[in-house]
């Protein structure tokens, strides 16, 4: 499938503006009470962007234990928006609309566009980041840490819209597929960049991460 392009998204971005969305299940702004901690930080996530999505946040808790501040005490949102909401979706709708190569993201272990989440319980030792050695970075090891991870509900109805158009499905019934398939935990939200908002009204530090 090649990858989607602007123009090609035409007609699902005047869609979500004839039709705007907004977050099933729990409130998403309940949802952000449950940032805790003396430091907190959110990591807003646009593009695949190699490890960095992932590796930022570990980074964040491991130096600021380092200083005196354990991972429990901390406060850590990864915002999934725009090309970067394919890490909140299971493996098998990885392979199913070859997401890989819908948003550009490679799998680290063959350096091809990814049929799976390279980031949903990774193999032991995945992951290493020189100085540091071997990190475990995947979704499930952050969320195990207090790690809160949200996705764009606007982004997954535009992008579902196209994959369901180059794919000849129907649009609401691939986009009640993508939100079948999110992993556990995962926060759906209106919007990344109404995340990004919440977040900083909790008290987040911005960084940009991919």
């Amino acid at each position: 499938m090649a990858t989607l392009s602007m123009a090609g998204l035409a007609a699902p971005l005047q869609q979500l503006k004839a039709n705007p969305v907004f977050s099933d299940g729990p409130d998403p702004d309940q949802w952000f009470n449950n940032i805790k901690g003396k430091h907190r930080i959110v990591f807003d996530v646009t593009q695949p962007h190699e490890i960095f999505p992932f590796a930022w946040p570990k980074v964040f808790l491991l130096t600021n234990d380092a200083t005196g501040t354990p991972a429990k005490d901390n406060g850590v949102v990864v915002i999934l928006r725009h090309t970067g909401i394919g890490y909140a979706f299971e493996d098998r709708l990885w392979s199913k609309y070859k997401l890989g190569e819908v948003f550009k993201a490679d799998d680290p272990a063959t350096g091809k566009p990814s049929v799976r989440n390279p980031f949903w319980k990774p193999a032991k030792g995945a992951y290493k980041v020189p100085g540091f050695g071997e990190v475990e970075i995947g979704i499930d090891q952050l969320q195990s840490e207090g790690v809160l991870f949200c996705v764009c509900q606007a982004a997954m109805t535009v992008f579902s819209a196209g994959v369901a158009d180059a794919m000849k499905l129907n649009a609401e019934e691939v986009l009640n597929d993508w939100k079948s398939g999110l992993l556990p935990e995962v926060q759906l939200v209106p919007s990344g960049v109404w995340a990004v908002g919440r977040a900083q009204e909790h008290g987040c530090a911005y960084c940009f991460a991919g």
